[in-house]
């Protein structure tokens, strides 16, 4: 399976908002970032997965990765 955020740091940062969790996924390369949010229920796996995957997009769509 492509991973194309394998080779790249990413820094992660989950931030309680009321009920829900905003989850912030930056690219230090390039210090592109962006947001999620979720129910304070999601897994935290799920919420990360979520937000690499906004990443991975945003980063596509930029043409910085393949």
């Amino acid at each position: 399976m492509n991973q194309p955020l394998a080779n790249r740091e990413v820094i992660l940062e989950f931030f309680p908002v009321g009920q829900f969790i905003k989850v912030s996924a930056m690219d230090v390369k390039t210090l592109i970032e962006v947001s999620i949010q979720g129910p304070s229920s999601t897994p935290e796996a799920i919420l990360k997965r979520n937000a690499l995957k906004r990443l991975e997009y945003v980063l596509k769509k930029k043409d910085i990765i393949d």
